[in-house]
C-alpha cells in the first residue's frame, strides 16, 4: 500500500462511517463481509482535509482502472450508493467492488475477497471526475 493505509476526505469518512453502520443494509451475506473488512479497515485510516487529498486515492466519483491478476482490465466509477448505475459503469461503494476500492491509490495491489473468492486486483488508474466536497451527503 503506497501511503500505509487508506486515506479518506473528511466529510467523504463521516458518509461512509454512517452507511456502513446502517444495519443489515446489505442484501448478502458475502457483502456484508466485504463491508465488515472496509469498516475494520477505516479503523486505521487517515481522515485529511479536502485539500490534503492525494490525486491518486480512490474516492467517492473516482474513474478507476483495475487489472485482476488474469489480465482483464475494467474501469469503474465509485459512488455513493444513490448514484450506482451498472450500465455506466458506476459502482456504489457499498457493493464488494467498491468497498474494496476506496481510500486505496494508484498502484496499490489489494487482496479482497470478493463474492466468488479472493481475487488479486491491481490499481493502475485513478482519475478524478469531481468530489462531492461541499456538497451535503445525506442518506
Amino acid at each position: 500500500m503506497k501511503y500505509g493505509s487508506l486515506i479518506l476526505e473528511k466529510k467523504e469518512y463521516v458518509y461512509l462511517k454512517r452507511i456502513l453502520n446502517i444495519s443489515g443494509y446489505a442484501e448478502n451475506h458475502e457483502t456484508q463481509k466485504c463491508l465488515a473488512r472496509l469498516l475494520e479497515e477505516l479503523r486505521t485510516a487517515q481522515i485529511v482535509d479536502d485539500d490534503e487529498m492525494p490525486y491518486d486515492i480512490i474516492r467517492f466519483n473516482s474513474k478507476v482502472t483495475i487489472t485482476f491478476d488474469n489480465g482483464i482490465k475494467e474501469t469503474v466509477q465509485v459512488v455513493i450508493p444513490t448514484d450506482r448505475d451498472i450500465n455506466t459503469k458506476k459502482i456504489s461503494v457499498l457493493t464488494p467492488m467498491g468497498s474494496a476500492l476506496i481510500g486505496y491509490s494508484e498502484d496499490d495491489i489489494i487482496l479482497w475477497n470478493f463474492p466468488n473468492g479472493i481475487q488479486k486486483i491491481h490499481i493502475s488508474k485513478v482519475e478524478q471526475e469531481g468530489s462531492y466536497n461541499g456538497i451535503d451527503i445525506t442518506i
